[in-house]
């Protein structure tokens, strides 16, 4: 029996949301990313989401269920073999996980960037040793390619699993 997905609303991350990102900024929720960052790279990456939306080049949202933000989800352009791709990552607070909040909020991200029509693939890169996020990118839809080299954060070597979903497939 599928399990029902909560429903989820995802708005545009403004200059009001450095509340969320600063949730964010735990050991636990940083544990496969390199650990919490610094008042002031934490700044740094919420011009960054502000921002990026006017570079055409992707899009930060504020997740929200029952009229409150529970996590971050997103998708910017990222060069993959030679080709322009979505990238997508996301961030759902402790005290809501597991309810089924991340895959509502990923196939929501998917219609978003399906309707863009800008670029064909949407990739995820979760650790290798990442289950939960693994078993998030199949629940998802998201198909498997290959284990592959990563540098996150910049000049922090880790070995990630590549995974795909191709926005023009049918649906």
């Amino acid at each position: 029996m599928m399990k029902t997905l909560p429903s989820v609303g995802l708005r545009p991350y403004s200059e009001d949301d450095f509340s969320i990102l600063k949730q964010s900024n735990t050991p636990e929720m940083t544990a496969y990313l390199g650990g919490p960052e610094t008042e002031e790279k934490l700044l740094s990456r919420h011009n960054r989401y502000v921002d990026i939306p006017d570079t055409g080049k992707g899009y930060m949202f504020v997740i929200w269920v029952d009229e409150l933000p529970v996590g971050m989800i997103g998708y910017w352009e990222h060069a993959d073999k030679g080709e322009i791709v979505w990238e997508t990552g996301w961030g759902v607070l402790p005290a809501y996980q597991g309810r089924g909040i991340a895959v509502a909020a990923i196939h929501a991200l998917v219609e978003k960037a399906r309707s863009e029509g800008k670029h064909r693939f949407l990739h995820a890169y979760p650790r290798v040793d990442n289950g939960s996020s693994n078993a998030l990118c199949r629940n998802a839809g998201f198909e498997f390619v290959e284990v592959c080299d990563f540098e996150y954060p910049a000049g922090n070597p880790i070995r990630c699993n590549d995974w795909q979903m191709d926005l023009l497939a049918e649906h």
